[in-house]
């Protein structure tokens, strides 16, 4: 799978716009493995694109980290990250990182990228807990013009 060309445009979206998106990508995540998350756990992080040499460009553009989490029993964990997995793939994924146990405990860890390369999703248990997190990442984006 190759990565999207570097001189093609950037992606045209509103903060809030790929805000709501990662959210819905979230919920059908979590309606997937069967748990409810913590909308008080939402927490979006936008920050600036920069380039190969740290360079950032001066036009907004923007990445979007998307953490949202549950509290889910630990031992359903492996269960959830493998209803996930198989929707993930459904939906032209690719894992590039899985497991569903670490020292012979839950301990999930998925990661994966859509075909596309823009956008990219981790699932995992938090450190010792029945936290299950969710994150959404994207590739640079760019707001809309100013009208």
């Amino acid at each position: 799978m190759n990565s999207p060309d570097p001189n093609e445009p950037l992606p045209v979206l509103a903060k809030s716009d790929a805000e709501t998106w990662a959210q819905h990508l979230t919920r059908y995540l979590a309606q997937t493995a069967g748990v409810t998350l913590t909308a008080e756990s939402a927490t979006p992080y936008f920050s600036t694109c920069e380039g190969r040499n740290g360079e950032v460009a001066d036009d907004g553009r923007y990445t979007l980290a998307y953490h949202v989490a549950s509290t889910t029993p630990r031992a359903q964990h492996p269960d959830a990250v493998r209803r996930i997995r198989a929707a993930l793939e459904k939906e032209g994924f690719t894992v590039t990182g899985y497991r569903e146990a670490w020292e012979n405990q839950p301990d999930v860890l998925l990661y994966a990228r859509h075909a596309e390369g823009r956008y990219f999703v981790d699932v995992s248990t938090g450190v010792n807990t029945d936290r299950l997190t969710f994150t959404v990442n994207t590739r640079c984006l760019m707001p809309p013009p100013a009208p």
